[in-house]
C-alpha cells in the first residue's frame, strides 16, 4: 500500500510540475488564474456578506476555468480516479491490449482534398469566440479568407487541410493576448505583415523580437510561387509562429 501511495504521489507531483509549466506558457490560463486569485483575495477582505459571496464565487469560477483549460489537470484527475478504483477493487480484470503494430497512431492515412465547381457566393454570417484557444483546420475544409478578432487565447490556423486558390489569399488576425501559430503547406509563397507591442516572430528558422514595432517579411521564392498567402497580424502581447509543413 505504501509503495502504491508513493508511486501515486510521485506521478501527481510530476503532473503538478507539468500543470505549472503549462499555465505559465499559456497566456489565457495564466491571466485567468491571476484575475481569479485577485478576486478571491478581494473577497476575503470584503466586509459585506453578499459582496463577499459574489467575489468568492466569481474568483472560484475563474480559477476553475483556468485549471480546467489545461491538459495536466485532466490527467491528474484521471490518475486519481484510476488509483482509487484500483485501491477499492484491489485488482482490475485482466485486460487484453492489441498488438502495438496496429495502434491508431501507427496507421497512415491519405486525405485528398475534394474540389467542386465554383458556386455563386451569397455570403454568410457566423460567430467566433473572443476568449479561449481555437484551432482552425482540423479537418478538410473549403478555403475562404480568414479574418479573426481574439481578445485572449492561443490560436492555430492549419492550412494543410485545404486547397489554396491561385494568386493571393489572406489570413488576418487581430489579438490582444496569446500565441498565434499558422501552418502553411510547402510551395506556398508567404508574406508576413506583423505588428506587436511585445512579442516574437518565428519564421524560417529566424526569430525577431518586437517591442512596439511592425515587421514585414517574405519567404524565399515568393515571387515565383503561383499560390501566395498574406498573413496580416496584430497583437498586443504574444508570439507569432509561421511553420512550413
Amino acid at each position: 500500500m505504501k509503495k502504491k501511495l508513493r508511486l501515486f504521489f510521485l506521478v501527481e507531483a510530476f503532473l503538478l510540475v507539468w500543470l505549472l509549466y503549462e499555465s505559465v506558457n499559456n497566456s489565457f490560463t495564466l491571466l485567468t488564474f491571476i484575475v481569479g486569485a485577485l478576486v478571491l483575495l478581494r473577497g476575503r477582505h470584503e466586509k459585506n456578506n453578499s459582496k463577499r459571496q459574489t467575489y468568492l464565487i466569481t474568483g472560484s469560477v475563474l480559477v476553475l476555468i483556468a485549471l480546467l483549460s489545461t491538459s495536466a489537470i485532466w490527467f491528474m484527475l484521471i490518475c486519481a480516479i484510476l488509483f482509487f478504483i484500483v485501491l477499492d477493487n484491489k485488482s482490475l480484470p485482466n485486460l487484453k491490449f492489441p498488438d502495438f503494430d496496429s495502434i491508431p497512431w501507427q496507421e497512415k492515412e491519405i486525405i485528398i482534398v475534394e474540389t467542386a465547381k465554383s458556386l455563386p457566393k451569397n455570403g454568410k454570417r457566423f460567430k467566433r469566440n473572443w476568449l479561449g484557444n481555437e484551432r482552425i483546420g482540423n479537418s478538410v475544409y473549403e478555403w475562404d479568407d480568414i479574418n479573426l478578432t481574439v481578445l485572449m487565447g492561443d490560436t492555430i490556423v492549419d492550412l494543410g487541410n485545404t486547397l489554396l486558390p491561385k494568386d493571393e489569399s489572406y489570413v488576418i488576425v487581430r489579438k490582444g493576448f496569446g500565441k498565434t501559430r499558422i501552418l502553411v503547406p510547402a510551395g506556398i509563397g508567404i508574406m508576413i505583415q506583423h505588428s506587436a507591442f511585445k512579442g516574437k516572430v518565428h519564421f524560417e528558422k529566424d526569430v525577431f523580437v518586437l517591442n512596439n514595432e511592425s515587421l514585414k517579411l517574405y519567404s524565399e521564392q515568393y515571387d515565383k510561387n503561383t499560390r501566395k498567402i498574406k498573413l496580416i497580424t496584430t497583437v498586443l502581447v504574444g508570439d507569432l509562429e509561421v511553420i512550413t509543413i
